[in-house]
């Protein structure tokens, strides 16, 4: 049985075009890092709940959006990445740079572009992949500088021109480390059970208008903050802050 994709998060500014000696270095931290999500994942322990509502778009083999926090799709590639063909956004910065190789490590397609500077054509070209070719595609709602666990207007916009369903996904951990970022950034710590929700498909009709497009933006953002409360309590977490 397939199993669901990561969610990876475009950063910023577009930037330069790197050096050799700079892309000497952002190969050496990635395959660090990458070494370093293998070593932790394989010690974690993955519970999923309402899988089998992506399961059937799955059997269809229609197109899909998967939507999950910046602050909470760390180790989704160790424990999703090869199982399925998804696409996700990365900038050209060298931060972009970093993403984009990290992804294609784990097995996920890559689409150079920004959902903060120069949005539109990031999103077209998106939304073609999924007319053209029911693609997969991974997108983070608050992302990339927040406000954190506020949805953005990009992925309602992305289903309505793809015309493909939203899957919102929540995720959690029994002991983790949040960073002091703009989007708390979780880290599971060693041995920690991690949960996955998989929330129920949201529709945005071809012809919604701007109305129609913010309610789906607020139901989005309803489901993603209920799936993540959902996944911190099936897994456990302890002093968790509210969203």
């Amino acid at each position: 049985m397939p199993d669901a994709p990561v969610v990876v998060a475009s950063p910023t500014a577009r930037g330069r075009e790197l050096s050799w000696r700079e892309r000497r270095t952002v190969a050496i931290e990635v395959a660090l890092g990458r070494a370093a999500v293998r070593v932790l994942g394989a010690s974690l322990r993955l519970t999923e709940a309402n899988r089998e509502a992506v399961e059937r778009l799955w059997a269809s083999g229609g197109p899909v959006i998967y939507a999950a926090w910046h602050g909470r799709m760390f180790l989704l590639p160790y424990f999703y990445g090869r199982r399925r063909v998804v696409h996700v956004l990365a900038s050209r910065s060298r931060d972009g740079e970093i993403v984009s190789r990290f992804a294609r490590g784990f097995g996920f397609r890559v689409v150079r572009g920004s959902t903060s500077r120069g949005a539109a054509p990031a999103i077209r070209a998106l939304a073609r992949l999924l007319r053209q070719e029911h693609a997969e595609v991974g997108i983070v709602p608050d992302g990339p500088r927040g406000p954190r666990y506020v949805a953005q207007a990009g992925p309602v916009l992305l289903a309505k021109l793809g015309r493909a369903p939203i899957v919102p996904l929540g995720i959690g951990a029994s002991r983790a480390t949040r960073l002091r970022s703009w989007d708390e950034f979780l880290i599971p710590h060693p041995f920690a059970r991690v949960a996955v929700v998989f929330g129920d498909p949201l529709a945005v009709a071809a012809d919604a208008d701007r109305a129609a497009l913010e309610t789906a933006r607020q139901h989005l953002e309803t489901a993603l903050r209920r799936l993540t409360l959902e996944a911190d309590r099936l897994a456990g977490a302890r002093g968790v802050p509210p969203l």
